[in-house]
């Protein structure tokens, strides 16, 4: 006989009946517009742009598939990748320190090398301290996750990197977008919103990537300051690039660095590593050692990139006339043909977007320049806004003048006979579905 405290056999439940539900992958919205994009490469014969394999190291030249190339697809706008300062260090810090922290440097402890590369960055922004991460878009989601809540709000550049976006994804803060540069319609934001919020980050970057161009630093600062807002500013692409000595846009503007609330960049650019920083006050670093979870939770720097932006960061300084190398290497209006393409205001002259509109021409355009041994990566959307894909060249100081004009005349004939053809989205689109319905 059961007793009474005994629980009763649970009655067999038969298994869930599925709905037929496709759970594969490829079902991913996203992975049929790829199925889409190589299918019209394929009927094109142009090779995917992604991914493609490069047989040397970064820098501005390339071999592509046994092809040597001109490469303007590299951030080593110093020319630094490989020195051989750099790699006599990094081969010393192994050596020294071996390849790995082996966890974060909360629990595993910290390094000299650590601490020095923090103290070399904080000097260039004149700040109290920085941070560096092993992830330069994880510097920015984590800083904005720590600092950011339900109760905040967070005003960023339109253009802004992905990075600030899914940061303030991440902290449940109200984000908005402005206008690119347009810091009229950010204080008409300000006016109207900012009593509701109890902290307001604004963002922006030094040097847009994708555009080439930049903030008015002095007005950014004057809207953040009379709105009592924090200021980020992201220097991934500025550091080495704007002012007079390369340290960013607070030199280009002649801005106190001490009037922004937070620096952000990365060591992957200007400083040939990996990673990325924020640099501010000692209370902002003392509390992000704690509470940032890229940091808490990731292992620290291994002595060979810590090292290696380091040693970048001492040749930067020390030798200032390679930044000044990028800059008349470009000029924007020399690129532009009259069509609807177009070129935008650059400050470093670094980045030179030729924006084409039409992801296809934009594609072809690569393609074709690529055969005459000359790598600009395409950008088409979501990477940037709809109708707005285009061709970024990124110039090194290693770049010659040769160089350069054999890639605008390249660049100019190769739009004219794509004009010519009256290559199109559209009319391929056009072209596929006829394929697809015969």
């Amino acid at each position: 006989m059961r007793k009474s405290s005994d629980k009763a056999p649970r009655p067999a439940t038969a298994a869930p009946q599925g709905k037929g539900r496709d759970l594969s992958f490829e079902s991913l919205p996203a992975y049929q517009q790829l199925k889409t994009s190589r299918a019209m490469a394929d009927a094109l014969k142009i090779n995917f742009p992604f991914y493609r394999q490069h047989d040397v190291k970064a820098g501005a030249q390339s071999v592509i598939a046994g092809q040597k190339v001109v490469n303007f697809a590299s951030y080593d706008y110093l020319g630094l990748n490989g020195h051989p300062e750099i790699t006599a260090a990094v081969a010393e810090a192994v050596a020294t320190w071996g390849t790995s922290v082996s966890a974060s440097r909360i629990t595993a402890g910290e390094r000299a090398f650590h601490r020095d590369l923090e103290r070399a960055i904080a000097d260039v922004y004149k700040t109290e301290d920085s941070l560096v991460f092993v992830s330069g878009h994880a510097t920015a989601i984590s800083t904005i996750a720590a600092l950011m809540g339900p109760k905040d709000l967070i005003l960023h550049d339109s253009l802004i990197h992905n990075c600030v976006v899914v940061g303030a994804q991440t902290c449940g803060a109200t984000r908005r977008a402005f206008p690119h540069n347009d810091l009229d319609a950010l204080h008409e934001i300000l006016l109207t919103t900012r009593d509701r919020f109890d902290r307001v980050l604004i963002v922006s970057e030094g040097l847009y990537s994708m555009d080439g161009d930049g903030p008015d630093l002095a007005r950014l600062v004057e809207i953040k300051e009379r709105f009592e807002c924090w200021l980020m500013v992201d220097e991934a692409h500025s550091l080495g690039i704007l002012g007079k000595t390369g340290k960013g846009l607070f030199e280009m503007a002649d801005i106190d660095p001490k009037r922004v609330d937070i620096w952000l960049g990365t060591l992957s650019k200007t400083l040939v590593s990996c990673g990325g920083y924020v640099a501010g006050s000692r209370s902002l670093v003392d509390y992000l050692k704690l509470a940032a979870p890229g940091m808490v939770y990731s292992v620290g720097m291994p002595a060979p990139a810590a090292i290696a932006s380091l040693t970048a960061l001492k040749i930067m300084r020390r030798e200032p006339e390679r930044w000044r190398a990028c800059r008349p290497m470009a000029s924007c209006s020399s690129t532009r043909p009259r069509s609807r393409t177009q070129c935008r205001r650059k400050l470093g002259y670094a980045v030179t977007p030729v924006i084409l509109g039409d992801s296809l021409r934009t594609v072809l355009l690569a393609e074709r320049l690529l055969a005459r041994g000359y790598n600009a990566f395409p950008i088409v959307p979501p990477g940037v806004p709809e109708q707005s894909a285009r061709l970024r060249f990124f110039i090194s100081s290693e770049h010659t003048t040769e160089q350069i004009e054999g890639a605008v005349a390249a660049t100019k004939e190769e739009l004219a006979q794509l004009q010519k053809e009256g290559v199109s989205f559209a009319t391929m689109a056009k072209l596929m579905k006829a394929r697809l319905t015969s």
